[in-house]
């Protein structure tokens, strides 16, 4: 992956991290910037009730309640059972790539510089294709430990099942091209934003 792009299309940048690490918050800070941004976890949950409910219900009998989804139901099919799984990944996937597309068409004809792809789980599945770089979300463990245990419900196993299923934060960072860290307060981890969206920037220009 470089800071090159094919002409015609944003750069696309991929946002990543673990859980508690500010993703979120720096995926915000980015579209306060006017960088439009992506979100494939809300994209899932609006195919959900809309173009996944017929193809996923097909698939998995009773589980659409009031013309959506019910995750709930969906998870008691999925859940544990890795064919289920990937039936429904075969189902989802090729649609939350539909609508990706369409949200670069849409940043293209903007004739935005740069698109961010906010994806939880990027380099665990493998699909760092998808963006021209990477950008890894961090925050020291200590930090992320008290962000996650501090929402509601959550408890040390919960945390401690969540992260076995991810990458760790160290490999993600050794993959990474860009890294913002979020340790530090809001203030430093939104002017680092500012200025790797300057430097993105320039290299549109310089290009």
């Amino acid at each position: 992956m470089s800071d090159e792009r094919p002409a015609g299309r944003p750069f696309r940048l991929g946002l990543t991290g673990s859980i508690g690490m500010g993703k979120s918050t720096t995926a915000a800070f980015f579209r306060d910037f006017g960088v439009p941004v992506h979100d494939a976890d809300a994209a899932v949950h609006a195919i959900y009730g809309a173009e996944g409910v017929a193809p996923v219900e097909a698939a998995f009998p009773g589980v659409v309640s009031g013309g959506q989804v019910d995750r709930t139901r969906l998870g008691a099919h999925v859940l544990g059972d890795p064919a289920a799984m990937k039936r429904l990944e075969a189902i989802v996937h090729p649609l939350v790539r539909a609508r990706e597309r369409a949200f670069l068409d849409a940043a293209a004809a903007a004739g935005e510089a740069i698109a961010v792809l906010d994806i939880p789980l990027l380099l665990e599945t493998g699909t760092q294709e998808r963006v021209d770089a990477v950008l890894v979300v961090t925050a020291p463990e200590s930090v992320q430990r008290a962000r996650v245990l501090a929402r509601p419900g959550m408890t040390d196993e919960k945390f401690a099942a969540i992260l076995s299923r991810q990458m760790p934060d160290a490999e993600k960072r050794r993959r990474a091209d860009y890294i913002i860290d979020t340790g530090h307060g809001l203030e430093p981890a939104r002017t680092a934003v500012a200025e790797l969206i300057a430097r993105l920037r320039r290299k549109k220009t310089d290009a």
